[in-house]
């Protein structure tokens, strides 16, 4: 693997910060490991605010606290006002189980300037129904409590076969409640998601009305509210570049403080990934052949290093490929020119031919200590 000099590589810009992999939802297209840290592996307070200091030294500008669920960490506030005091932008991604409209305001005064809330469909029957918990209402509040402190709101959604004809309801939704940003990002196929791929992957009739719905809304709300439209790999014409690239503008940090050059690195097994608990951020993100091994061109499969479209999708996911291929160094299988591009068109091929009953149950995303953890959360 090669290690490119400093000079070659420029300093991140964003750090997602996964505090906790605790949630008390259950979403079966969650992003976190099938394997999720346990509490005890959790970062302290103090090896948190070392990274921090660390990421903002390193050039970071912005920090997303995110997990699981991060409200779940007594020591939230104490993390964002860390942040906030190195000048960085705070932004708290959040099921908004637990945030009451005292805790948005002493999170707002320790520094917190934007609240991504996520939602799992457009009412509560459905929602409720994804998410594994009937959180529907607690987000409601959520939001409201995110308003009454005069917070910036974005919304995430998360879509699938389960709610993608709710997408014309949801952003009226997102409308009733205030939403300065709505994310609409179907559902990608990793971890928990693509153990229930089966159940989520949505038809192209599906994906084509609901883009139409979209572009609808676009046209109607122009600046009133910023929408964020994704479409799964499965159905882009080509792969989409690894989150700006591997390694290139941002990196996660999670919860038993492995360092990732984006979030569902973890999964590719034939790679060691550093932990901030023995190396410095600086090394890791400069000199670490974890983050460097898919850096640049020449990183590329060898297929792709001759292909015209090289320079727009960076040779695809490394993740995708390793989840569908066991190869992180093979061709992403949703390139229309890759060897194992079959896997996709047989998925696809599948979602396209079964109906929803028909497909196997969800697999929801468990962890062992949660209902023990969400009483807890509720009682703060």
């Amino acid at each position: 693997m090669k290690t490119q000099s400093h000079s070659a590589v420029q300093p991140p810009y964003s750090l997602l910060a996964e505090l906790t992999h605790r949630c008390p939802l259950h979403c079966p297209y969650c992003s976190n490991p099938i394997e999720m840290a346990k509490e005890a592996k959790e970062l302290s307070t103090e090896e948190w605010r070392r990274v921090l200091s660390e990421a903002a030294e390193l050039g970071v500008v912005e920090v997303h606290f995110s997990g699981g669920e991060p409200l779940f960490r007594d020591d939230l506030e104490a993390l964002i006002s860390h942040a906030a005091g190195l000048e960085m932008y705070v932004n708290l991604i959040t099921s908004g189980i637990g945030l009451t409209a005292e805790k948005a305001i002493r999170l707002k005064e320790a520094g917190l300037a934007n609240v991504q809330v996520s939602f799992q469909a457009a009412e509560a029957k459905l929602s409720d129904r994804i998410g594994g918990y009937k959180a529907f209402e607690k987000k409601r509040e959520a939001v409201t409590a995110v308003k009454q402190a005069e917070l910036h709101l974005s919304l995430n959604v998360v879509l699938h076969r389960m709610n993608l004809d709710q997408v014309g309801e949801i952003i009226q939704l997102a409308e009733e409640l205030g939403a300065e940003r709505l994310e609409l990002a179907n559902t990608q196929y990793y971890n928990w998601a693509l153990l229930n791929r089966e159940k989520l992957l949505p038809s192209r009739d599906q994906i084509e009305r609901a883009s139409a719905v979209y572009e609808a809304a676009i046209a109607r709300l122009k600046r009133k509210m910023e929408i964020i439209w994704v479409i799964p790999d499965y159905y882009a014409s080509a792969p989409k570049p690894c989150m700006g690239g591997w390694g290139a503008i941002g990196l996660t940090v999670a919860p038993n403080g492995t360092a990732l050059p984006c979030p569902t690195a973890g999964i590719i097994k034939e790679l060691s990934f550093e932990n901030v608990r023995e190396s410095s951020l600086e090394f890791i993100w400069y000199e670490s052949e974890s983050f460097n091994c898919f850096r640049g061109e020449e990183s590329m499969p060898k297929a792709c290093l001759s292909c015209d479209f090289r320079q727009q999708d960076g040779g695809g996911c490394r993740c995708q490929a390793f989840a569908l291929t066991g190869d992180a160094y093979a061709v992403d299988p949703v390139c229309q020119w890759a060897p194992e591009h079959h896997l996709i068109e047989k998925a696809v091929q599948e979602a396209n031919s079964k109906s929803v009953e028909s497909s196997s149950p969800l697999i929801y995303r468990r962890y062992s200590q949660e209902r023990s953890a969400i009483e807890r959360l509720l009682k703060k």
